[in-house]
């Protein structure tokens, strides 16, 4: 029989069926549970009294395959605290992994410095609990139902607002599209161009592999260009006369961290007029420059030419999954029809808060708090270098999340199985080239992604990092 545990409070099914009496079939199904991870290690079992009378057994038999179970390590029993699952026990069965996704090992590493997440221990929490209890308060009836695929126009009210006084773009309500990250909102606008005719798209010659997946999935091609000290080459799209639109990440580009130089900023402005085309720009991180003024959009110069992506996942969380485009009037309506059609859904209930806190003031109070936390590390970071590791060169701006950090020629992945060694998370700069990439590679390198870890953490994560380099020569 299957009896659910309810009396705990944990929905735990039991199967008391095959062979044996009930405390061989208890004893298998316990083992059963913690073998397959239902039952987490150190997780606190019910008394042999409430199993008991929850299975409709004697205390006795309960009692005896908690004991046999004890003896066999799955389970630990100690007087004040109960019977709980021991936690040497056998970690549950690796499921398959996803097609694409990205292998994981079995425990999180010790020291962490992939590129592309914020210091999540930073989030304001306080803040947004104050700011979504004041949206909730203020949010109509309406607003817990079916949304409008746009967004809801509170948010898309107030991201006009910061957009244009933050970041120099211009927008209305009106061609603002609030997506579920911004993988969707590419897609979205991938499936729009490939309806439209176009057939390639111009890509950064090193950027996120699954972005270049996402465009290759709506039917379009990724065509790399090439870079040097300026940023991308983006004079090469006269050469791809079938590419009729590029994304770029001109504020700060990922990975190799530099700012487009304004020639090429103008020059691809110039292109997408002359053409008809299209420019994707992702403005990932542009909140977050150091050494200067930020770099305003390259929105600005073209708000019919260039659709604007921005996100909250690096200056607030991941989880959220919020991300914004603002589009040119001309592709608004069609946007709005693809993203309509399976790509709906984006939670209302955190695009009012959202649109709350920025309302405040807590997400410019936020950013600056976050600004200079990123730039203490940076500064120490580049301080531990100089010390401990002088070969090693850091370059690119001063922005970001990250920082590249630049090898003796052939040490990349010797550098890797180091880091992995010392249980530290790192990518190398090679990962991130496009296969088809032209041209010479940028020399060997590591993202540092500075960003990732908790203050507490750092220090101990670049001792981590130096302890990884390769020596001087």
């Amino acid at each position: 029989m299957a009896e659910n545990w309810a009396t705990y409070g944990t929905d735990l099914h039991l199967d008391l069926t095959g062979p044996g009496g009930v405390r061989a079939c208890l004893t298998r199904a316990l083992r059963e549970s913690v073998r397959t991870g239902r039952l987490a290690p150190g997780t606190r079992l019910p008394s042999s009294r409430t199993l008991a009378a929850d299975l409709g057994i004697a205390r006795n038999t309960v009692a005896e395959a908690y004991g046999d179970l004890v003896a066999e390590g799955w389970l630990t029993a100690r007087q004040g605290s109960g019977t709980r699952v021991a936690t040497r026990a056998v970690p549950p069965r690796a499921a398959t992994p996803a097609r694409g996704a990205r292998p994981t090992g079995t425990s999180r590493p010790a020291y962490d410095l992939m590129p592309g997440t914020a210091d999540v221990s930073a989030f304001p929490r306080a803040a947004w609990l104050s700011a979504a209890r004041r949206a909730l308060t203020a949010a109509p009836n309406s607003a817990l139902g079916y949304t409008d695929p746009a967004g809801t126009p509170e948010l898309r009210a107030v991201l006009a607002g910061y957009l244009a006084r933050a970041r120099g773009v211009r927008a209305t309500p009106e061609r603002i599209v609030v997506c579920s990250g911004f993988m969707q909102g590419l897609s979205v606008l991938g499936r729009v161009l490939k309806a439209r005719g176009v057939r390639e798209m111009g890509v950064e010659s090193y950027g996120l592999w699954f972005h270049r997946s996402v465009i290759d999935r709506t039917g379009l091609r990724s065509t790399p260009l090439t870079f040097d000290e300026h940023g991308t080459r983006t004079e090469e799209l006269a050469a791809h006369k079938s590419a009729r639109a590029v994304l770029l990440t001109p504020a700060h580009q990922f990975p190799l961290g530099m700012a487009l130089h304004p020639d090429r900023r103008a020059a691809v402005v110039d292109w997408a007029a002359r053409t008809g085309g299209l420019i994707l720009e992702d403005d990932y991180d542009g909140e977050f420059r150091y050494d200067r003024q930020q770099v305003g959009a390259l929105q600005g110069l073209d708000p019919e030419r260039v659709v604007y992506f921005g996100t909250a996942s690096k200056s607030l969380a991941p989880a959220l999954r919020l991300a914004w485009m603002v589009l040119p009037e001309h592709l608004v309506d069609e946007v709005l029809a693809v993203k309509g059609q399976g790509e709906y859904g984006t939670g209302a209930l955190d695009q009012l808060t959202l649109a709350e806190f920025i309302d405040s003031g807590a997400y410019d109070r936020h950013l600056r708090a976050m600004r200079l936390r990123y730039r203490r590390r940076r500064d120490q970071l580049v301080s531990v270098l100089a010390e401990r590791a002088p070969h090693v060169r850091v370059t690119g701006i001063a922005a970001g999340l990250h920082a590249v950090l630049e090898l003796p020629p052939g040490t990349e992945r010797d550098t890797l199985k180091a880091a992995a060694w010392q249980g530290l998370a790192l990518s190398g700069l090679s990962r991130f080239r496009h296969p088809e990439a032209p041209g010479p590679a940028a020399p060997d390198g590591l993202i540092a992604g500075y960003g990732t870890p908790p203050d507490h953490a750092f220090a101990g994560v670049l001792d981590a990092l130096v302890r990884s380099l390769p020596p001087a020569a």
